[in-house]
């Protein structure tokens, strides 16, 4: 092994021998256990959201294959309908051409063509990451076979009235002139105007004022609505308003979704252009009048005057219009959320439109009793709450996009606009007996992208074919996925496979938290706080950072706050911290919380962790070079410290098993963690030595204790590896051998299983004495500051018998670890000389001062430390009780600063009982 942990230079290696021999296919026949991998975007790169649930199932999956299962993690992208579309038109663009230049048929070609040269990105980034899904079996959800499904899908929900076409609001988006999904429409809060508007009753007794965020749309008002019970409006329930603009009259009609007490109480209603107004056009059969065309300009629905205005200009006109004639009440600032559309950030507007939908509800039942009965199982569970909610609330789907890529609906018209659905042209001719005169136009539409991912669990196995996979794969063991996406993908896999196949997609859903930056906010270009988990493990320049986080960016203001920002929190850039790091940082951070703060300083934290492990392999690989091991345990004398750290292997195990089969990565880290850094790594290393240096000691006691130090790190190396794939194989290639082990990789080795027959709890508390002692000896060092090279001569007093009995069997420990030039038992009747003292259970240590200290000094020196902690101590109650700075400092911050303060009120603290014990000497 090199001197120093180098991921870079183990890592790519390690990941080609896995997949070349390859150990990611299903192997055995072990119980089936797999994972569906959410499937990317093919135009996608790996962000921190992928990184973390890709390290979560890679985990789960490794885990598995060392166990025995038949494991197969099936990958796969999604072909992104819109995201994709958008990549290749502005390639056409760069090009001084368009899609509808080259026409559909040579647009799709384009399409294909960029999708082999450059849709790999993210399943490249993978395997930088380390996971281990089955890559023979890569899908693609526009594939033949994936295609051959989403088609027959279509074909038998419409045969069965589940799918139809009809005139609904949808989310439109007027830049790409297509329907999106909720999830691709992203709201946040924005500036703009509340415009306060009077409207003339008809009868000429007076006005009722409407207040909107959009006037614009006031020319397809067909109703002003009140409460019920609204006192003030009751007598005008039945009458109708003049529309001013308009030579329309429009009713007054009550509706208790109404808040008479917002505003004037008093709401315009909007059915074609408002999802809240829709509903209530819906209960009382008003009209809807679509005013928009679909790129957003007023139509002729609309009085002539506006006609042909793009809506914003069309909003600045009817303003004036209003002002003129004396009908604008008032105009406020409003803070209001803007939808906006993902791909283009185009504000995007609630449109009446022909589109195709599925009636969801028939679907919605069984898919709601399968979490009811347990066949699912939501994990945290608090989340079947979330899913019954949207469940039993559920709305028809809109599966229609007005796109090119993506699976055009098998719909066909004829001239009569009559439909036929079927699987071609020629199928539906001969079905329906078609004449050869009759014109057949297919549909231009094609399917929401979610429509095919929603088949994903069993299509990616081979459905409609009946195949060994789909058999013995179906349902999935867990699905890991955020919260974000339980209404859009989880439930509608459930819906389709329950459907189509007869069982749920999958047994387990496993809901992950949301990855936030280090002060607990979203990450996102526009905050300049995104973080590539590429660069996390490769490192890279502030420079290079700076490019990434404003390259594309207009706006100077922001581009400059974000350039800001950066170099406060990376003056250097970020440093190489290698896979392992990052992928034991994601696992150390699944908690069961919906939001997940990500600090570098934990991936700072768990490289300096797998430094220590690589570290404990080479002492381990110097301590046995050219020796060969006694592997028959009957033959070894084992130590104390042997049977320890063989007993703590043993509950660490079982921790580890327990916390991975109930999705808690944290405390299976956190078990690793402590046993490799603090039991292995920093006592028995050191426990070990005494036994190894000592002259004394038998051949069978040096051989039991090398046999302990390769074994236990063989183990804990495969219980590692789930987490930490890379250092874990580098390493045990080196130390299985001398186990006598010839597997060519720690994959194809067993996860550790517990030996009851190894758990020693004597041994145990023994250990935990020494250590408490030796730690006892450590503080009064500290505190005294007393070279940690100066042997000490201690004293135990006021002990029992067993703490004596220890003392004696384990004076070779003691004065290894604690540095000591003597011991001495006083009785409980003996007093002890003037000392420093530290309990330990009944027993106190005191180490004599006597030619060990210069008391003056010492309190000289502890005096200064006191007088700078106390100047430090007043800085910060000045700067908190500042009332200015507590108001205009960010909240983060604050409790940054109450936090240091706290710090070093607790390092004051311990300096006085320092100065204290001093003066007692």
């Amino acid at each position: 092994m090199d001197k120093t942990y180098q991921p870079d230079s183990i890592e790519k290696n390690h990941y080609q021998s896995w997949e070349k021999k390859g150990y990611f296919s299903p192997q055995g026949n072990g119980t089936p256990y797999s994972i569906m991998l959410p499937p990317p975007n093919v135009t996608g790169t790996l962000h921190m959201g992928h990184g973390f649930q890709h390290t979560l199932m890679d985990t789960l999956i490794r885990y598995h294959r060392m166990q025995g299962d038949q494991t197969l993690w099936q990958p796969g992208t999604d072909h992104a309908g819109i995201a994709t579309q958008m990549v290749v038109e502005r390639q056409l663009a760069a090009e001084n051409t368009s899609r509808h230049d080259l026409g559909r048929d040579a647009f799709i070609d384009k399409v294909w063509q960029w999708k082999e040269q450059s849709g790999g990105t993210i399943t490249q980034q993978m395997r930088r990451m380390g996971t281990s899904p089955d890559w023979s079996r890569e899908r693609f959800t526009m594939d033949e076979g994936l295609s051959e499904a989403v088609q027959k899908v279509f074909i038998d929900l419409y045969n069965e009235n589940l799918i139809y076409r009809g005139k609904r609001l949808v989310n439109w988006d007027p830049a790409l002139l297509t329907a999106i999904s909720d999830l691709e429409v992203i709201s946040e809060e924005e500036q703009g105007s509340l415009w306060h508007l009077r409207y003339p009753l008809s009868d000429g007794s007076g006005h009722l004022i409407v207040a909107t965020t959009r006037p614009e749309t006031m020319l397809g008002d067909t109703a002003v609505a009140v409460h019920p019970e609204d006192e003030r409006y009751k007598p005008l329930i039945g009458k109708a308003i003049k529309l001013p603009l308009t030579d329309r009259e429009i009713p007054i009609i009550a509706d208790d979704y109404v808040d008479k007490d917002f505003g004037t109480g008093c709401v315009k209603i909007t059915p074609a252009h408002d999802f809240n107004d829709y509903e209530m056009g819906q209960r009382h059969q008003l009209d809807m009048i679509n005013v928009l065309t679909p790129d957003a300009h007023i139509n002729d629905n609309a009085p002539e005057k506006y006609q042909g205005l793009e809506r914003f200009a069309a909003r600045k006109q009817i303003i004036a219009d209003f002002e003129a004639a004396d009908l604008l009440e008032k105009i406020e600032p409003h803070t209001l959320k803007v939808p906006r559309s993902e791909r283009g950030n185009t504000i995007v507007e609630p449109y009446l439109t022909d589109q195709w939908y599925v009636k969801a509800a028939p679907l919605a039942k069984p898919a709601t009793d399968a979490v009811k009965n347990g066949e699912i199982r939501f994990v945290p569970e608090n989340w079947s709450k979330t899913y019954y909610q949207w469940m039993d609330n559920i709305q028809d789907w809109c599966i229609s996009r007005q796109l090119w890529w993506g699976h055009r609906i098998p719909a066909w018209y004829d001239e009569s606009g009559k439909v036929y659905v079927g699987e071609s042209e020629e199928a539906i001719r001969e079905t329906h007996k078609l004449a050869e005169n009759i014109t057949l136009t297919q549909d231009t539409d094609v399917l929401d992208t979610w429509f095919s991912s929603a088949l994903w669990p069993f299509s990616t196995l081979g459905w409609p074919e009946q195949t060994i996979e789909l058999e013995k794969f179906l349902p999935s063991s867990v699905l890991v996925t955020g919260f974000d996406i339980i209404f859009f993908w989880v439930a509608r896999m459930i819906m389709m496979s329950l459907k189509f196949t007869g069982k749920v997609p999958f047994k387990e859903v496993y809901i992950t938290g949301l990855i936030r930056d280090h002060e607990g906010q979203k990450m996102s270009k526009s905050k300049g706080n995104t973080l590539d988990p590429i660069d996390l493990i490769d490192g890279i320049s502030l420079e290079g950072l700076l490019e990434k986080r404003t390259h594309g960016m207009m706006l100077p203001k922001l581009k400059s706050k974000i350039e800001k920002a950066t170099k406060k929190q990376f003056p250097e850039g970020i440093p190489a911290f290698g896979t392992d790091a990052l992928r034991f940082t994601f696992c150390a951070l699944a908690t069961n919380g919906r939001d997940i703060n990500f600090d570098l300083k934990r991936v700072e934290g768990y490289r300096n962790f797998c430094n220590k492990l690589w570290n404990a392999g080479r002492y381990v690989l110097m301590n046995t070079e050219n020796q060969t091991l006694e592997l028959d345990p009957s033959k070894l004398e084992f130590s104390l410290a042997d049977r320890w750290i063989r007993s703590r292997l043993q509950e660490t195990i079982s921790e580890v098993h327990k916390q991975f089969n109930q999705y808690r990565f944290d405390l299976a880290a956190q078990a690793l963690y402590e046993f490799t850094w603090n039991e292995y790594c920093d006592w028995y290393l050191e426990l070990s030595k005494p036994v190894l240096w000592d002259d004394n000691a038998t051949l069978a006691q040096k051989q039991a204790t090398l046999y302990t130090l390769v074994s236990v790190l063989e183990q804990l190396l495969r219980l590692l590896h789930p987490m930490t794939p890379f250092i874990t194989e580098e390493i045990w290639q080196s130390v299985a051998p001398l186990l006598g082990k010839t597997g060519d990789s720690i994959m194809t080795e067993p996860f550790p299983q517990v030996d009851e027959a190894m758990v020693d709890h004597q041994a145990e508390q023994d250990i935990e004495w020494i250590k408490a002692t030796v730690i006892g000896i450590r503080t009064i060092r500290a505190e005294m500051n007393l070279s940690p090279n100066k042997a000490l001569p201690v004293i135990f007093h006021q002990g029992n018998r067993e703490d004596q009995c220890r003392l004696e069997e384990n004076q070779a420990y003691l004065t290894a670890l604690a540095k000591l030039a003597s011991i001495q038992w006083l009785d409980k009747s003996q007093e002890p000389p003037a000392s420093a003292a530290a309990p330990v259970g009944n027993m106190v240590i005191h180490i004599p001062m006597a030619g060990l200290i210069d008391k003056e000094a010492e309190l000289a020196r502890l005096t200064k430390e006191e007088a700078k902690l106390q100047k430090e101590l007043e800085r910060f109650s000045k700067k908190l009780a500042n009332e200015n700075y507590i108001n205009k400092a960010p909240a983060a911050v604050v409790a940054k600063e109450r936090e240091k303060e706290a710090e070093v009120k607790q390092r004051f603290d311990h300096l006085i009982t320092q100065i204290d014990k001093v003066k007692a000497l």
